[in-house]
């Protein structure tokens, strides 16, 4: 009776620890969106919490910030642009990762994720060195160039994870049936993937578009893009406005993420 006393006293003890860290790990996540969208909600004009009244006066204001919304255009034409790029080639990559058990597959593998390896900022002063021995002039494609680096390993770990679980027999199935490896992608492979794909690009989309690294490298002034423009803004002056675009983007970040939890599924793909 003793023993199994101390047994269930060890397990609340242990669901009691694991509990308060999960809490706290809550916290610690939550509250800063949380600060961000009342501060955004401010009647006065400057960065204060808490705020001193409730107004949407900030939000209005952005209608007006030619700049600010030139910036967020800048970092929406990327972001597409780099997702579609992304994952496409992210796919192409995992398909010849997942066929084939070689070396020279493990080692494109580890090619493929040496962007998530290599620090962000390195990686954003090696690519302007990079492109300034080539002679390249920086603009809105080489913004873009950068971006598919650092998003293709996304889309080719989540692609190669929706492969791992495609069963083989399918494929042996409409191969013995005379289907060609091209029909059989497009009918078979391709739709019992796309979760998996889909997955892939929402997370390069995101990561593409809040970039900061490789955006202060190889951005010029005429692609400034919204990260950047918002960290200028806090830097110099304190505008609330720069609050109330934090506020736009997490309402549209949460919409997209519900918008891929029904479409593809987010979080199984992501287990």
């Amino acid at each position: 009776m003793a023993e199994r006393r101390r047994l269930d006293l060890d397990a609340l003890s242990f669901r009691f620890v694991v509990g308060a860290l999960s809490a706290a790990a809550v916290v610690v996540l939550v509250a800063p969106t949380v600060i961000v969208l009342l501060t955004s909600l401010t009647a006065s004009a400057s960065l204060r919490f808490p705020p001193d009244g409730l107004s949407f006066r900030w939000y209005r204001a952005l209608a007006g910030a030619g700049q600010l919304q030139r910036a967020a255009g800048n970092s929406l034409y990327v972001a597409v642009v780099a997702t579609a790029a992304s994952a496409i080639l992210g796919t192409l990559g995992a398909l010849g990762i997942a066929r084939s058990r070689s070396r020279w597959s493990r080692a494109l593998d580890a090619l493929f994720m040496s962007p998530l390896v290599l620090p962000a900022l390195a990686f954003g002063f090696a690519a302007l060195m990079a492109f300034s021995l080539a002679g390249i002039r920086l603009s809105w494609l080489t913004l873009a160039v950068g971006h598919v680096v650092v998003c293709t390993p996304i889309v080719v770990r989540t692609t190669v994870a929706a492969l791992a679980q495609l069963d083989p027999a399918l494929l042996e199935s409409s191969a013995s049936l005379g289907a060609t490896r091209r029909y059989t992608f497009r009918r078979v492979t391709l739709p019992l993937i796309g979760r998996g794909i889909a997955a892939g690009a929402f997370l390069a989309f995101m990561a593409s578009f809040d970039n900061v690294p490789v955006s202060l490298f190889l951005s010029d002034a005429r692609t400034e893009v919204l990260p950047i423009h918002l960290w200028q803004i806090i830097e110099t002056n304190l505008d609330v406005r720069a609050a109330a675009a934090s506020g736009v983007l997490i309402v549209f970040t949460l919409l997209v993420m519900l918008l891929a939890e029904r479409l593809a599924g987010l979080s199984r793909q992501l287990r």
